[in-house]
């Protein structure tokens, strides 16, 4: 049974930091490409950073590049998401997931972005 638990989520002032974390089980990690996705109150759910298999290639939306940096230690089947000068805009519950799997969408971790 494909696991994939978020956390380091909260509340952080603008321009601060958090790291989230994703421990997957249940599959193949180093199988497929990771991604994390983001749903603010009203609106759609985004895609904000993939990483490939290995870790050699990433991809962000403008939004986030350059802030946002994923990342993945195949070790521990886990991938992360380094997010600095985060923006009130970043408030938004984030996810972690495989790309391009029809999974079930997990609880997500709320990050909160205000002063």
């Amino acid at each position: 049974q494909v696991q994939l638990v978020e956390s380091g989520g909260g509340l952080v002032q603008p321009g601060g930091s958090l790291r989230l974390s994703c421990a997957a089980s249940g599959f193949i990690f180093t199988a497929y490409v990771m991604g994390w996705y983001r749903q603010a109150p009203g609106k759609e759910r985004e895609l904000v950073a993939s990483i490939s298999n290995l870790g050699r290639t990433t991809n962000y939306p403008d939004s986030v590049k350059g802030r946002f940096t994923i990342s993945r230690d195949n070790a521990k089947n886990t991938v992360y998401l380094q997010m600095n000068n985060l923006k009130p805009e970043d408030t938004a519950v984030y996810y972690c997931r495989r790309i391009g799997t029809s999974d079930s969408w997990g609880q997500g971790i709320q990050v909160t972005v205000s002063s």
